[in-house]
């Protein structure tokens, strides 16, 4: 039986049908993603399956008893409650700090928020979470969540998808995070034309499914020309042809993409890229940076080396406060280095699109926004007129000759991103791009970042977008450095998992067993700050909740640096067994060994004293 049914439900926005005469049904475990242009009625669909409202027509029954959750994009918190009142409706303390799945929600959710603050005092970001971790807490049989991911960062966002994924409860999504939505959903609903059109699989599977359509429609529709070819054809001629009937095959959805060329020409964009920018893009030389200015705020760069090319294209990865934002401003020169030196190539042409957009004139049209920059710009090997750009970011008809004063803030930031790439840059710098972009622009933003030449450094927690748009991803992971990730979000992900496990490892033993042997005690790792709260202020060791914070965080990278020396060790002595005969080689190997062991002395002093501050 369904939790929810819809029966041939309509409803208008004004003179605007968001739904006409749907009729579909919610079953036990469903898992459906929802998907659709902004505005197309996708918020409307879930606030009807909810009950929070009528439609204009049409009936909706929820079973008898139905518990639902919804998350929508607006909140009515009480500004004077307290943040662990509001999360945790009243349970008692030993209730709720002896269950573990709810320390689990708090401790990924609202790590960071201290619970006796109040709600009037938090960011939106921060309002987002602890409206997620409520809603998370209790039990549910059907969760209705409206852009959960929202304010979360590519961590965050993972530990949300294997969360809701252990959950027995059914799950209604509206979401464009791609990713996501292949992580936690089974089944698709595509809102468009005022209609819901139903995919089986996540985004990937609906991706394909919508293609396979479009190939059938296409072949039906040029099947109907054929015949209406032949029936013209037939009334000028008299007696009808005797033909024989068109066969169609409906290929694997793997036949779709089989003679697809790969999204960019990579080798031809590097040359035309080190074309226009010479070998220098920008070189980090020996850079120190804090968040906040010169010595003040978290490090973000400990006398980083770091160098961009032409070409490159580099996703940026961190959990919001690491400083990816402040690295951006670096290379754009808006912020100087604390010590070091940026190195910027003389033909860099850049443009930077940061997360507060840049005024626009509102008495202004969206197309003269644009043709004032420039009215055509090559892309690839074709030139596209202003008029074509904004169609391709969803400004299409009428839409151009909107005055800017009326856009909505995602309508803003696609014409701001515009109007950067119509100014031909060759360095491209992106803050949070896919705020506020539906699925249908971001990919036609990626389609036209694919034939765009140049350098591109993009932060996003978008992990579909930042995969797709980038070739090689670099993280901040909090021990002052840029970090190569080969693998990807992957390798980010199982790098801070090593690095949280470890601290976890240290909070539960009563006595973390230091490198050289020496006892330390428990809580010095960020887990355990997470565990006392994160707002005990002063700790018996006399340093501020600041510095332990950033003590604990640097012994988390310690011992992350320690894991990777003790594989390195691990590796050579196997190396070494397999050339015991070979003289040179065991000798160059055995060189290297001391090295690694030197480097592994050295940081286990460090971290040592890094203990020891953090005892007293």
């Amino acid at each position: 039986m369904n939790l929810v049914n819809l029966e041939s439900v309509s409803h208008a926005f004004g003179p605007k049908p968001l739904l006409t005469d749907v009729t579909l049904g919610i079953g036990q475990g469903d898992r459906i993603g929802v998907v659709g242009r902004n505005g197309g009625g996708k918020s409307t669909l879930i606030s009807i399956i909810a009950g929070e409202l009528k439609p204009d027509s049409g009936r909706v029954t929820h079973n008898r008893g139905l518990r639902v959750g919804l998350l929508s994009q607006r909140d009515d918190f009480d500004p004077a409650a307290p943040v662990g009142d509001l999360v945790l409706s009243g349970r008692a303390e030993h209730e709720w700090a002896g269950d573990a799945a709810i320390r689990e929600i708090l401790a990924n959710l609202l790590g960071d928020i201290d619970l006796t603050a109040q709600a009037g005092a938090l960011s939106g970001g921060e309002r987002r979470r602890t409206a997620l971790a409520k809603l998370l807490i209790d039990e549910h049989d059907l969760i209705i969540l409206d852009e959960p991911t929202n304010h979360l960062d590519i961590e965050a966002i993972a530990w949300l998808a294997g969360h809701l994924a252990q959950r027995k409860s059914a799950l209604l999504v509206v979401t464009h995070d791609r990713w996501f939505l292949d992580a936690v959903s089974t089944r698709t609903w595509e809102v468009v034309d005022a209609s819901v059109e139903r995919y089986e699989g996540g985004y990937a599977a609906y991706v394909l499914a919508k293609a396979e359509r479009a190939r059938i429609a296409q072949a039906a529709e040029e099947r109907r020309q054929n015949l209406m070819r032949k029936e013209i054809a037939w009334l000028r001629r008299g007696p009808p042809a005797r033909t024989s009937k068109p066969k169609f095959r409906i290929n694997a959805a793997e036949a779709l993409i089989a003679n697809e060329p790969p999204p960019r020409e990579t080798v031809e964009l590097l040359k035309f890229a080190s074309a226009r920018l010479g070998k220098t893009v920008y070189d980090l030389e020996d850079v120190t940076l804090h968040a906040g200015g010169p010595d003040a705020g978290p490090v973000v760069l400990d006398h980083a080396t770091f160098q961009f090319g032409p070409g490159d294209r580099i996703g940026l990865i961190g959990v919001n406060g690491s400083g990816k934002s402040s690295v951006l401003r670096l290379l754009s020169g808006s912020v100087t280095p604390d010590s070091g030196r940026v190195v910027r190539g003389k033909t860099v042409r850049l443009a930077h699109l940061s997360q507060e957009l840049a005024e626009l004139d509102p008495s202004r049209r969206v197309l003269e926004t644009v043709e004032e920059i420039r009215k055509y710009i090559q892309v690839g090997k074709k030139e596209w007129s202003a008029s074509q750009l904004l169609e391709r970011l969803g400004f299409k008809g009428e839409a151009q000759w909107k005055v800017v004063g009326d856009l909505s803030g995602g309508e803003r930031r696609r014409l701001q991103l515009l109007r950067l790439i119509m100014d031909e840059p060759n360095v491209l710098l992106l803050d949070e791009p896919t705020n506020d972009l539906d699925i249908e622009t971001l990919t036609e933003l990626e389609d036209l970042l694919d034939g765009w030449p140049g350098t591109l450094v993009v932060v996003s927690h978008d992990r579909y977008f930042l995969e797709r748009v980038s070739d090689r991803c670099v993280a901040l992971l909090g021990d002052g450095r840029l970090s190569m990730l080969p693998g990807g979000v992957d390798e980010y992900l199982a790098r801070r998992a090593s690095g949280a496990a470890l601290s976890a490892r240290a909070a539960s033993s009563g006595t973390a067993s230091a490198p050289g042997g020496q006892a330390v005690p428990a809580g010095t790792g960020a887990a355990a700050e997470t565990a006392a709260g994160g707002s005990n202020g002063a700790a018996a060791s006399g340093l501020s909740a600041k510095e332990q914070r950033e003590l604990q965080k640097e012994l988390g990278r310690l011992e992350r640096q320690l894991d990777r020396l003790g594989e390195r060790e691990e590796k050579l002595h196997a190396r070494m067994a397999e050339a015991a005969s070979d003289f040179e080689r065991l000798g160059a190997l055995d060189a290297e060994l001391r090295e690694v062991t030197a480097q592994k002395e050295e940081v286990e002093l460090e971290w040592l004293d890094l203990a020891a501050r953090l005892d007293g």
